[in-house]
């Protein structure tokens, strides 16, 4: 299995479907359990989980925010211009409204996260990559 492969498909909150729905805007395989839809509350919460090398479009969330709660594995989170920084479980990133970024798995490991979104997302250009690539987790996440 692959690293963290048991940690997210075992994980507290069940793994989910491909993600078809949104397929389009990512890279690799993901999936997507949603855990909270409820017309009356003005937030979602999913689990949405990445095979290794996945991630998604850079994007922005207009009228609202997006805070994830790492569950699982490790990922990548970058907002533009600004350095990309190594997520694993327990950390904790607030995304405030009309920051452009993206996030996903490492190279080498599966990744998950609850993802607790307010507004309407904006979907962009694909990470490309070579972007992607030069990514290492031995760069300094300061």
């Amino acid at each position: 299995m692959s690293n963290n492969e048991d940690a997210v498909k075992q994980g507290l909150f069940a793994i989910g479907d491909k993600n078809l729905k949104f397929q389009k805007y990512f890279t690799g395989q993901t999936f997507h359990n949603s855990l909270v839809k409820d017309p009356n509350v003005n937030v979602t919460v999913s689990n949405v989980s990445f095979e290794p090398g996945s991630r998604n479009n850079w994007h922005i969330h207009h009228n609202g925010y997006q805070i994830l709660l790492v569950t699982g594995g490790e990922g990548w989170y970058q907002e533009e211009g600004k350095k990309a920084r190594l997520l694993k479980p327990g950390d904790v990133v607030v995304t405030l409204d009309g920051i452009k970024h993206w996030h996903g798995a490492t190279k080498d490991s599966w990744f998950s996260h609850i993802a607790i979104t307010a507004g309407t997302p904006i979907w962009e250009e694909p990470v490309s990559d070579a972007e992607y690539n030069q990514l290492s987790k031995e760069q300094d996440n300061d």
